[in-house]
């Protein structure tokens, strides 16, 4: 079940659903305007995203911005009427490309079939919607291509383009005032590919990137919030795993055996799947 969460005096976002792959949805709230921070897998993600804060007091977005174009993030968009859609100039190229695309079991099966769709989205996509699948991909209004500042009434948002292996139009929301960072999907690692895996070159540069935000609250779509301290060990660990893929040429054992004795400890299972992961990519 989702729950619906504030964050200091702007800030409100829905929790996660992993079995059908909802991501976190938020919304910043200044004295001028409100910003919606992705539109849900969904409308009826999204409207349950609004029904919830409206009986919170909360207003209906003027605005919303997506991170990126993946169909988890971008198909609760025909419920938000005419609230003003800003994307990144590649993340409508990539929405574009869903527009002649059909939905139904067979269709999705068969882009599965051929690679193209994975089946972990074919699975969630079935779940979300069921019998009922009128999806529309509905296309934004407003295009930026690096960054783009808005000023909601009082609190600032900060929108960068930032890659990564995930998506290469990830983008994130800085919310300078609250000092949070909402990251969308650009730490996770690439999933459309016939292995998942994060490269070692987009991994490093989009952590840089991350880390020069005075941030001191992380939103991860699918994982949900990390305080500054548990992002720090994030990214130290995925530091650490993408240097040493390099300086011993993706040879996965020599990996695990390095990162141990500097770990000092065994390796867990996350640890390992990320192993895996850069290995796939190298």
């Amino acid at each position: 079940m989702h729950s619906i969460k504030q964050i200091g005096k702007r800030f409100w976002y829905s929790t996660p659903i992993s079995d059908t792959d909802r991501p976190v949805l938020g919304m910043v709230v200044g004295s001028g305007k409100a910003l919606m921070i992705d539109a849900g897998n969904s409308e009826s993600h999204a409207n349950y995203f609004f029904k919830e804060l409206q009986e919170r007091g909360v207003p209906h977005p003027d605005i919303v911005i997506l991170t990126h174009s993946h169909w988890d993030h971008i198909f609760g968009l025909p419920a938000l009427g005419e609230t003003l859609i800003v994307s990144s100039r590649e993340t409508k190229e990539e929405m574009v490309k869903l527009q002649p695309l059909s939905w139904s079991d067979e269709a999705i099966d068969e882009r599965v079939h051929k690679g193209i769709e994975i089946e972990f989205c074919a699975a969630a996509i079935k779940k979300e919607y069921l019998d009922e699948r009128n999806i529309s991909i509905v296309l934004p209004d407003v295009l930026f291509e690096e960054r783009l500042e808005m000023n909601l009434g009082d609190v600032t948002c900060i929108i960068e383009k930032v890659g990564g292996s995930h998506a290469s139009d990830s983008v994130v929301v800085y919310v300078k005032e609250e000092k949070i960072l909402f990251l969308g999907d650009a730490i996770y690692c690439r999933m459309y590919a016939e292995k998942w895996h994060y490269k070692i070159d987009e991994t490093l540069q989009l952590l840089d990137k991350l880390e020069a935000f005075d941030a001191e609250t992380y939103i991860l779509s699918h994982t949900g919030v990390l305080s500054k301290e548990e992002f720090q060990q994030e990214t130290s660990m995925l530091r650490t795993i993408a240097h040493l893929t390099e300086r011993y040429n993706g040879e996965k054992e020599k990996i695990v055996k390095k990162y141990k004795e500097q770990l000092q400890r065994e390796v867990s299972e996350g640890e390992m799947d990320t192993i895996e992961q850069f290995v796939n990519g190298y």
